[in-house]
């Protein structure tokens, strides 16, 4: 465990980069994260798993929001997924390792592990492996405290953190009862042990993420969409994760 993370909160960390769909750049792409990197900000992104095991850069388990075709992402291999275009811009998927090939240290990178709930750890095995060569600043994240707990378990040395909110979305309705009440109480902080927590700033304060802060452990927020929300953020947390303005 490094013995600081203040590259973790020395800049405002930009949203799946400093995307702007009116201008053709799209989110979690080479041209948004090429923008951050223009302007000094750290790089949020997302990961998901692809069909032949490869770590690519995407948020959503399927294709259908932000691309031309449909269907899951994990059904598709890294080099389909490569085919795949935009509805706006002229990017393409990446894969992690064309990501840390493009920042090569930049700028830091604030990357999330994107699950699928079912106890795998397929991504978090990938996305340390992809790791391995780089020596640019990177934290792994994840809403999911398996994913987080493989990534201390595979590589303790690895800067991991928790993305969390309240879990009183309808989105966390499928998961079993014991598992809701961990991710409702905190209490997989024990087994997940992160370096951070990534929460959602609209659900600050909240007893156990001040806990975590006040124990000299930073905690950043999600996600600022202007500056009167960064203000109210920025009364809880050490660094916001931003989109559509300028921080």
């Amino acid at each position: 465990m490094p013995l600081t993370l203040d590259w973790l909160v020395a800049r405002p960390i930009a949203h799946r980069g400093l995307h702007d769909k009116a201008k053709g750049v799209i989110e979690n792409s080479e041209s948004a994260f090429a923008a951050a990197i223009r302007h000094n900000y750290p790089i949020e992104c997302d990961l998901q798993i692809a069909g032949d095991g490869e770590a690519v850069v995407f948020h959503d388990e399927t294709l259908d929001r932000i691309t031309t075709d449909s269907g899951a992402v994990r059904e598709r291999t890294a080099a389909e997924l490569q085919r795949v275009t935009f509805k706006a811009g002229h990017d393409r998927i990446q894969t992690f390792a064309e990501l840390l090939e493009q920042v090569d240290g930049a700028v830091p990178l604030v990357v999330e592990l994107k699950s699928h709930w079912d106890g795998g750890d397929a991504l978090a095995a990938r996305a340390i492996a992809v790791l391995a060569a780089y020596r640019g600043p990177v934290g792994l994240m994840s809403f999911d405290p398996d994913l987080v707990e493989a990534l201390r378990r595979r590589s303790p040395a690895t800067v991991r953190g928790i993305a969390a909110d309240r879990a009183t979305d309808p989105y966390y309705d499928f998961l079993p009862p014991e598992r809701l009440l961990e991710l409702r109480n905190f209490s997989h902080l024990t087994r997940a042990a992160p370096h951070f927590i990534s929460f959602d700033y609209r659900q600050l304060p909240f007893a156990p993420v001040t806990e975590f802060r006040a124990a000299g452990h930073p905690v950043i927020t999600w996600t600022i969409k202007s500056p009167e929300a960064a203000a109210q953020a920025r009364r809880h947390c050490d660094q916001i994760t931003f989109e559509g303005f300028l921080a």
